[in-house]
């Protein structure tokens, strides 16, 4: 009888698991979810998926989305908003647990104002690889928790007005630590992420820039003597003339801060087409004397190599000048006999041609004429 006493508590205990064990929300259509002390959520690729899910389980902390027609983004896409972005607060923070989102390479041209409203405890947003045109000034309002922006290769087909706005989005993210703008045709450093208190890390590799300017280099530097952001460089077409003596001197002082500062090569002028800046002499480096732009036509002269070279190339022909004296002097008797028997040659010669000359020249050996054999004294006739 124990056994049969103690069977229902023992099913009670069952039932409690069971229910424990249940997820708290169904996984949205599309997509799949990843249990684990934090919940991960990755959307299935296609262009089926035209807006972010709806029914994202309000535990989820990690949610990807890649390879689906998103679009545009519109305000509280992520929140349970409409298309005009209207709806109340409570109905907004659906996600107030969700730290990390990836939207790379979903065709998204257009995120508008609030896109990404009840998202409050969002650190890492990457909206990489998406072909932007419009950005709101205030599409990253709302996100005080934000830590990481990732925009590699996301701004190149918005132009002017686009790179503008991005200045305008970055001004509330007051708590970035890092942020990426690697392959987006950037001519010179957002101004607004200069102005950012807190960035540990600016990546911009990839991009157009020609050199960095002084007020840029100012900008990179905090006040009170705290460190400032480290700064990718790389694959940048540099122009090593005289705008880059600031920045050459400013990699000098603070290589720590430009962790690829090896990598940084000129692309012009073409006397140093692919040279590493840090191992040219900043003194050495001159603007060209006309036409010089905002960042100056740079010209550079002979660098110490150069100077080297010529100097090495001048001794070389010192030292086959001095052999050559040598061979002379050391042979001067055979020369002297050699040009003894050349002159006596060229004077035998000279009589040769001269003695025949006498002798064409004579009149009594002149052949006779043909006629004269007709009327000679002797013919008979």
């Amino acid at each position: 009888m124990a056994p049969r006493a103690g069977q229902p508590g023992l099913q009670g205990l069952l039932l409690v698991a069971a229910a424990l064990s249940q997820p708290a929300a169904p996984c949205p259509f599309q997509c799949y979810c990843f249990g684990g002390p934090k919940l991960l959520l990755r959307c299935a690729s296609g262009a089926e998926l035209r807006q972010p899910p709806r029914d994202v389980p309000p535990d989820a902390r990690n949610l990807t989305i890649v390879g689906a027609n998103l679009t545009v983004l519109r305000a509280a896409a992520f929140a349970g908003g409409d298309a005009d972005g209207d709806g109340d607060q409570a109905a907004g923070v659906r996600l107030p647990l969700l730290s990390a989102l990836r939207l790379t390479h979903n065709h998204i041209e257009v995120v508008e104002d609030g896109a990404f409203d009840g998202l409050p405890s969002l650190a890492a947003l990457d909206l990489s690889h998406n072909p932007l045109r419009a950005l709101g000034g205030g599409a990253f309002r709302g996100l005080p928790a934000l830590r990481s922006l990732q925009l590699n290769h996301a701004l190149v087909r918005g132009g002017p007005a686009l790179l503008a706005a991005l200045d305008a989005a970055l001004a509330p993210l007051a708590e970035l630590r890092l942020l990426g703008l690697a392959g987006n045709a950037l001519s010179r450093l957002p101004p607004a992420a200069l102005r950012l208190a807190r960035l540990e890390q600016l990546d911009v590799s990839l991009n157009r820039l020609a050199g960095l300017g002084p007020d840029e280099l100012r900008a990179l530097e905090r006040d009170g003597g705290l460190p400032g952001p480290r700064l990718l460089l790389a694959d940048n077409p540099l122009r090593c003339g005289c705008a880059a003596r600031p920045l050459l001197a400013w990699l000098r002082n603070a290589t720590e801060r430009v962790p690829d500062a090896r990598r940084l090569r000129c692309a012009a002028p073409r006397a140093l087409l692919d040279r590493p800046l840090l191992d040219l002499d900043g003194a050495r480096l001159r603007c060209a004397e006309s036409g010089a732009d905002a960042r100056g036509e740079e010209a550079e002269a002979a660098g110490p190599e150069l100077e080297a070279s010529y100097v090495f190339f001048g001794l070389v022909l010192a030292l086959i000048g001095l052999i050559f004296l040598m061979v002379l002097y050391l042979n001067r008797r055979g020369i002297q006999r050699w040009m003894r028997n050349l002159r006596e040659a060229c004077r035998d010669q000279m009589e040769g041609y001269h003695y025949r000359y006498e002798q064409d020249a004579d009149p009594r050996r002149a052949p006779a004429p043909a006629g004269s054999r007709a009327t000679s004294p002797g013919s008979g006739l």
